[in-house]
């Protein structure tokens, strides 16, 4: 088995924010799988632990705020002490955000604090994470690297100013990386979903929104924790091989491109 087809059940991935919500759907895929995951968490300790307990051996729970590079090289550092080299690497932590699209500061209000407090977390903390687990990848000649992103980039239909701004951002360092590192046998990509149904941020949605959403989907249904967390398994997986600097859109079909 070549670097490059490394299967999933030889990797150890690293899923930032991995304790609740998405992040917790994308570590259970990936377990269920029989890869080794590493649960990331800054507050969700009951959580992030009582996961890795479940899968004893094959998970552990981590802390770590990803905006301090120190704490994400402990992260890293723990996982390949305890699970082994990093392999690949789900950057899917959100910090400190409400949807909440009535509570959101519209165009004349936003502050540029605000964004940067947004940049912080998508993006600095992407690149923490990303530059702790290289060394590691390198030297395999194998990394995978999949970045959360959102399709309110095609459809900014909530004034969601900051999230989308950091998030677009994202998807230009997973594509320049995708260039800088593919040399090294590491891809990056992005999956990008919409309004889930149902996490901690999404519960307090009406479900006349949610009944609005499927409405206009192909599929008649919104998209699910799970169903996206399936799309991060592809882009790790060798049967994405060839495949780097793209950005996945889940959606059930609500966007198209």
């Amino acid at each position: 088995m070549t670097a490059e087809a490394l299967p999933l059940d030889q990797q150890v991935v690293v899923v930032t924010g991995g304790a609740r919500g998405l992040g917790a759907a994308i570590a259970k895929t990936f377990l269920a799988q029989g890869a080794h995951v590493v649960i990331n968490y800054r507050a969700s300790k009951e959580a992030a632990e009582t996961l890795a307990a479940a899968h004893p051996g094959k998970a552990i729970a981590v802390e770590g705020d990803i905006r301090d590079r120190s704490a994400v090289e402990h992260l890293i550092s723990t996982a390949a002490a305890q699970l082994g080299p990093v392999t690949t690497v789900i950057n899917n932590a959100l910090v400190d955000f409400t949807f909440n699209g009535d509570a959101r500061p519209k165009a004349k209000e936003i502050t540029f604090e605000a964004l940067s407090q947004q940049f912080e977390g998508a993006v600095k903390g992407a690149l923490n994470v990303i530059q702790a687990a290289h060394p590691g990848m390198a030297r395999a000649g194998f990394g995978r690297i999949i970045n959360i992103g959102t399709n309110l980039f095609q459809h900014p239909v909530v004034p969601y100013h900051d999230y989308t701004a950091a998030k677009a951002a994202l998807l230009s360092l997973t594509r320049t990386f995708a260039d800088d590192l593919g040399p090294e046998g590491i891809c990056v990509n992005m999956v990008s979903g919409g309004l889930l149904r149902t996490t901690d941020a999404s519960a307090a949605t009406p479900e006349a929104v949610f009944e609005g959403i499927a409405a206009g989907t192909p599929l008649r249904t919104v998209t699910t924790p799970d169903q996206l967390a399936d799309a991060t398994l592809f882009f790790a997986s060798p049967w994405s091989r060839g495949v780097t600097g793209q950005n996945l859109i889940v959606d059930g079909g609500l966007i198209k491109g």
